[in-house]
C-alpha cells in the first residue's frame, strides 16, 4: 500500500497524463460491452499503442494488473477515473457565448464525466437573457459574484483574444481552479491554477503537415 501510494506521488509526465483519457474511452467501450478482463496485449491491439507502452503507463500508477491475468476492465476504468478526478463533480462556465462558447454549453457529454455546466457569460446584450441547454447567459457583470456562490471550479474561456486577459484576472481574483483556454493567447496565470490550451487552428496545421508529409512520401 506504502509503495502504491509513493508511486502516486511522484511526478509523472505530461505524456502519461495525455493518454489517460484514451485508456479511460477504450475502458468504457470495453465496459459497455461486457468485458471482464482484457490484457496488455489486447488492449494494445485496439488502441494502436504498444503493450509495453501500456504497461509502462499504468506502472506510474502501480500497475493495476497481474502477469498471466491482465486487468479487470471495471476496476481499471474505475481506477484511471479516480486519477482523472472523475469520481467527483467539477462545476465550470463559459465565458463567451458566441458560436463556440453556445458549442460547448450545447455539449451533452460533460455531465457524463462528471462536468456540470452551471453558467454561461457574455457582454453582448443581444445575447444576455437567452438560454444554452436550458442555463441563462448571465451579464459578464454578474460573473465574480456567480463563481464565487457556485463553486466554480473551471471557466471555460471562448472571448476574442483582445479580452482574454482581462478576464482572466478576474477569474483569479475569484480563486478559480483552473482554465480551458479556447481563446488564441498564451494566459499568465499564478502558480496553482491549471491551465488547458485549446488552440483550433493548430490542430489544423498539425493535420495539414501529416497530409503534406504522406503526400510527398508516396510521390517518391
Amino acid at each position: 500500500m506504502e509503495e502504491r501510494e509513493e508511486k502516486e506521488e511522484k511526478e509523472i509526465s505530461q505524456a502519461v497524463i495525455g493518454r489517460l483519457p484514451r485508456y479511460f474511452r477504450y475502458l468504457g467501450e470495453l465496459r459497455d460491452d461486457g468485458v471482464e478482463r482484457i490484457s496488455s496485449q489486447e488492449l494494445s491491439g485496439r488502441m494502436k499503442v504498444t503493450a509495453s507502452q501500456i504497461r509502462q503507463d499504468f506502472n506510474n500508477f502501480g500497475g493495476f494488473g497481474q502477469q498471466g491475468y491482465g486487468y479487470n476492465v471495471e476496476y481499471l476504468y474505475n481506477e484511471i477515473g479516480k486519477i482523472l478526478g472523475l469520481d467527483r463533480n467539477h462545476n465550470f462556465v463559459i465565458i463567451g457565448a458566441g458560436n463556440l462558447g453556445r458549442a460547448l454549453g450545447n455539449y451533452l457529454n460533460f455531465e457524463s464525466r462528471g462536468f456540470l455546466f452551471k453558467g454561461i457569460f457574455d457582454c453582448d446584450e443581444r445575447l444576455v437573457g437567452r438560454e444554452v441547454r436550458g442555463v441563462k447567459i448571465r451579464d459578464i457583470r454578474e460573473l465574480e459574484a456567480f463563481v464565487r456562490d457556485n463553486d466554480i471550479e473551471i471557466a471555460a474561456l471562448t472571448v476574442p483574444k483582445a479580452s482574454a486577459e482581462e478576464i482572466v484576472e478576474r477569474l483569479v481574483r475569484t480563486g478559480i481552479r483552473a482554465i480551458w483556454n479556447f481563446a488564441h493567447v498564451d494566459l499568465n496565470v499564478p502558480e496553482g491554477v491549471q491551465v488547458e490550451n485549446v488552440h483550433l487552428s493548430d490542430s489544423l496545421m498539425k493535420l495539414s503537415y501529416n497530409i503534406n508529409r504522406y503526400m510527398k512520401e508516396n510521390d517518391r
